[in-house]
């Protein structure tokens, strides 16, 4: 975990207008910022960044939030990965608390990151150098029906059929400064032979093979998948796993795809690098690739942050459906039923690309849009070749599905699958959760799904509302609230006065130096972070000035704590009504009428 101190400090460091500025054209416009807005397509820009705030605001579709937020939003980034990003550019090394390592040591980590980081870089753009002069591989990418725009998209290169062709670029191979980062990132291999000075020869892995830099969610070059342009083997040659590369966390084309996936509402995952980029050419830029290996979970994780509904494309041969029961078991533990998971099939003679090529767009867009449900899918997986009219079928069945139904977290979906296996198998719902140990706390049920913790409550009401917009504007204002005030707003048995106590207690801790965004990440992780969420909102929007807002705030915080007097009050004015008040009750009515009035000509 990364503590929070430190993102305190982080947010403090970075500048949003810079972070935003990568990505979006930013205007001056007034205190602000303004540009068309990245997350919905708008003709009229309503996208807004505040650097006194350090916070985003879209008054179209609502999104916001810190520089973290960002760039979760927009690349699809984890949360401990966006700080990671942020801490890079202000030369930050990321602190966890569970990290024993010395300073020192993490730091030396991150230089060797960062070098070899500038070698894959170098090396891509050498590649994409070496493909205008490479006739063979300019034909053979016009065969397949790519045009020059496409390619340089994707910065398609050509390694020259050259053992040593990186030494142009990066010096001798004998330097061992110099060999270092290209053995480590993979792309020049130290053979067991050696010279005969007894040094051990250094030969580049990738040559004469179309070049496919694979780039990571920042648009950084982490590997290259290599394919030969004749009939040679291996088809496609991948860069090993480095410290900067996992073929079980990235996914070829998802930088490139970021765009579509947000447009289309999917993200359609192929086989191979070359039917990425010919969907690309052909209208589909929303498609992406696994890296020569199964589809993970970190992969349908990735995928699940990018877009609400994910669709596996597989050819419909034996191998297809292999993969395809890998991709399922995969994504079981992320399902939820609001993040639709299918599978499409085509025929064994197809792939996408010639599927398209062929049938025409409209006829695989057909395709996709009959996909497959998970659900029926995993149904058929489990029922495959089973007898079903004979009970060892039906038990075969059962046995099947036991460990996927098990992988899935409680939700609606997977009681709708209950449902089906059931019906299919001829027995109960309830047999079938007895028989796989479904039986949870519904309470548990799409707990998975949920990013961060929520706390059901009662909404504040309009006045404890303006309170909290006032506080998380103005987080200092805390030290205006004495011990007998809070006491009286806190504790008063009311559901809604929590929130409150939990803000001021937030502010009490974060001390005066604080930024709006940073204090507002802090309450995204808490309990109340829905609450805080709408609250925001309105604080952002909201201008006021330090002075006057302070008097609002003062005479907010008198009329709240009038309320609990408000309420004393009607019971008396009843039992008077009632005639049950006695004397000391008559009083006690006198009394808040009087307290009452004071305070409401104080606020």
């Amino acid at each position: 975990m990364i503590p929070q101190a430190f993102i305190q400090d982080l947010l403090a460091r970075v500048d949003i207008v810079d972070v935003v500025g990568r990505y979006v054209q930013l205007k001056k416009g007034g205190a602000n910022f303004m540009g068309l807005c990245p997350f919905h397509n708008e003709k009229s820009p309503s996208f807004t960044v505040s650097p006194t705030k350090q916070f985003y605001h879209c008054f179209g579709c609502g999104a916001h939030g810190s520089a973290i937020g960002f760039l979760m939003e927009h690349s699809g980034a984890s949360y401990v990965e966006a700080i990671r990003d942020l801490a890079q550019s202000v030369g930050l090394v990321v602190p966890e608390e569970r990290d024993h390592l010395p300073a020192g040591q993490r730091a030396a980590q991150q230089a060797r990151t960062l070098a070899l980081s500038e070698a894959m870089t170098r090396a891509s753009e050498f590649y994409k150098r070496a493909l205008r002069g490479a006739q063979p591989a300019i034909q053979y990418l016009k065969r397949r029906g790519l045009t020059g725009e496409v390619a340089a998209r994707f910065a398609l290169g050509y390694a020259p059929d050259d053992w040593q062709s990186l030494e142009s670029v990066f010096g001798s191979y004998r330097d061992d400064a110099v060999a270092g980062p290209l053995i480590e990132g993979g792309l020049v291999i130290e053979s067991e032979k050696t010279d005969t000075d007894g040094r051990h020869r250094r030969y580049d892995r990738f040559r004469d093979r179309i070049m496919f830099p694979i780039r990571n969610t920042k648009g950084q070059v982490i590997g290259f998948g290599g394919r030969v342009l004749d009939g040679g083997e291996p088809k496609y040659l991948n860069s090993p796993e480095t410290p900067l590369f996992s073929k079980g966390n990235e996914l070829y084309g998802l930088f490139e795809a970021r765009h579509a996936i947000r447009e289309t509402g999917y993200v359609l995952v192929v086989e191979g690098y070359m039917d990425v980029v010919a969907l690309a050419q052909l209208g589909f830029a929303n498609a992406v690739a696994t890296l020569g290996t199964a589809c993970t979970p970190m992969h349908v994780q990735k995928l699940l942050r990018q877009a609400d509904t994910v669709i596996f494309s597989f050819d419909g041969d034996s191998a297809g459906r292999r993969a395809a029961r890998r991709a399922l078991e995969a994504a079981l533990p992320h399902v939820a039923d609001n993040k639709p998971i299918q599978f499409l099939f085509l025929p064994s003679e197809h792939d996408p690309d010639s599927f398209v090529r062929e049938q025409g767009q409209e006829a695989f867009a057909s395709e996709i849009r009959n996909a497959m449900p998970l659900s029926r899918f995993l149904l058929q997986a489990v029922s495959d070749g089973q007898d079903l009219r004979q009970p060892e079928g039906r038990a075969r069945t059962q046995y099947e599905a036991k460990p996927l139904l098990q992988a899935m977290p409680a939700s609606g979906l997977r009681l709708q699958i209950v449902r089906g296996l059931a019906e299919l198998t001829d027995t109960t719902p309830a047999d079938i959760e007895a028989l796989c140990g479904l039986k949870s706390d519904p309470a548990q049920a799409g707990r998975m799904t949920r990013p961060r913790p929520r706390t059901s409550r009662q909404a504040p009401t309009a006045l404890e509302q303006r309170v909290l917009q006032l506080l998380m504007r103005y987080p200092h204002f805390v030290q205006h609230v004495d011990e007998a005030t809070r006491n009286g707003l806190c504790d008063d048995g009311q559901p809604q006065s929590e929130v409150l106590a939990h803000l001021l207690g937030e502010c009490a801790a974060i001390g005066e130096n604080v930024n709006f965004a940073g204090f507002s990440e802090a309450l995204a992780q808490s309990p109340y972070a829905e609450t805080y969420a709408a609250v925001r909102t309105a604080a952002l929007a909201d201008d006021i000035e330090e002075a006057p807002a302070l008097a609002e705030f003062q005479g907010a915080l008198a009329k709240l704590l009038a309320e609990p007097l408000k309420r004393e009050l009607v019971v008396l004015q009843q039992q008077i009504e009632d005639g049950t008040a006695d004397d000391a009750a008559r009083e006690r009515l006198r009394w808040l009428i009087g307290e009452i009035t004071r305070r409401r000509q104080m606020a």
